[in-house]
């Protein structure tokens, strides 16, 4: 297998450059359409991003100057648009909450890269995050040994797969374009296998990955495997819905196997192994069966929110125009214990079998080294079905 030249640090090694106080900003372009049933500036974008802010947070962002007509500012709302403008709203830079910035490297070769993403930092640019992201780390790191003919459209790694915000672990990101699309693969494999309900799993498999999570209550059995449907369901302060259990959702598998149990405290230390990669599968999955992630703020028991109440708008915004922060939690928020702990999958370019490890938080570690690498049996495990099964 190709590795590293010797000019580029071993793993493991760490990287990372402090945030700046305030990011870039950022723009959204549009063009206008030929027929528009509200023809002005304020009109547009009062009816077209009414999500993003109320009517006097659109005025306040024209008046500042934040829109642009062609090229032009524009600070008149009534101003009247014209088919085929290209109109530009320039978010003025913000100070995005704490996150970390150092990100450790477990794994490198000249193909793919595995980074240990530290809890609270968002992988992708999302909401508030535009700038603090393992993304941008990437973006900013100099990374040598890869030929521009190879790249992934980039000068640097490219993340493959999403962990959640506050999940901790193993992020698989790739250098070049046929570690992206072999990668790609090894992760959609799975997710196809489970929708046609495939018998030939375990022997067409060619990535595992397993996690560690801390869970309330006792498990009762040692090992489960949970046969939950996810789906999306509307909720206030998420735009596109969120991920909960539902017997309309799409197939999902986790085969959840108890590592250590705490009769004093009530909660259950508990590896996952995931078939399929639906957002937010073992925080759903695990509170479906009634024992939700320790200190998650979003998912009760049944894997459902644990609040459905409506936000009432009343039309008051923040120092930006835009609505002020949702009260009720979001998948974004902190708090739970869930790390990717072991990956084991056939290399993109190469076909032999990698292993990689990250270490575990001390929350999540036992007293034993042997219960910190246990795996999950292939058979003889209880199935917990959801009404797809």
């Amino acid at each position: 297998m190709a590795m590293p030249t010797s000019s580029t640090p071993q793993p493991p090694y760490s990287f990372g450059a402090p945030w700046p106080e305030l990011n870039e900003g950022l723009s959204y372009a549009d063009a206008v359409p030929s027929i528009h049933p509200a023809p002005t500036l304020i009109g547009f974008y009062s009816t077209e991003y009414k999500s993003s802010a109320p009517l006097e947070g659109w005025l306040r962002r024209i008046r500042n100057g934040q829109i642009t007509i062609d090229g032009q500012v524009v600070t008149d709302p009534e101003t009247v648009l014209r088919a085929g403008s290209k109109v530009v709203y320039h978010r003025l830079p913000w100070k995005e909450p704490p996150a970390p910035y150092l990100l450790e490297v477990l794994y490198e070769d000249d193909h793919m890269v595995a980074i240990n993403k530290p809890s609270g930092l968002q992988v992708l640019p999302g909401g508030i995050f535009q700038q603090r992201t393992v993304l941008q780390q990437l973006r900013w790191n100099t990374w040598k040994g890869i030929p521009v003919s190879r790249r992934c459209g980039e000068a640097h790694p490219v993340p493959v797969h999403r962990l959640g915000r506050g999940t901790s672990g193993i992020l698989l990101c790739a250098k070049t374009k046929q570690a992206k699309t072999g990668l790609a693969k090894l992760f959609a494999v799975g997710t196809s296998a489970i929708e046609e309900k495939s018998q030939k799993l375990d022997k067409d498999w060619r990535i595992s990955k397993f996690y560690r999570a801390l869970v309330t209550g006792l498990l009762e059995d040692d090992e489960v495997i949970i046969k939950q449907p996810i789906g999306v369901m509307q909720y206030p302060g998420v735009a596109k819905g969120l991920y909960v259990a539902t017997s309309s959702g799409k197939p999902a598998l986790s085969k959840v196997s108890v590592v250590e149990r705490d009769v004093q405290e009530k909660r259950t230390l508990v590896q996952v192994e995931i078939h399929s990669g639906r957002p937010h599968q073992i925080r759903i999955h695990l509170a479906f069966i009634g024992h939700p992630l320790f200190g998650d703020p979003l998912y009760d028991i049944g894997g459902h929110p644990k609040s459905v109440e409506s936000e009432l708008v009343d039309g008051s915004f923040a120092e930006d125009g835009g609505y002020n922060k949702p009260t009720n939690p979001v998948p974004g928020d902190c708090g739970y214990f869930l790390h990717a702990h072991r990956v084991i999958l056939f290399h993109p370019s190469t076909d032999e079998v990698v292993e990689i490890t990250a270490p575990l938080p001390s929350v999540l570690q036992t007293n034993s080294k042997e219960l910190n690498r246990k795996e999950i049996p292939k058979e003889g495990l209880q199935c917990v079905a959801g009404s797809s099964s």
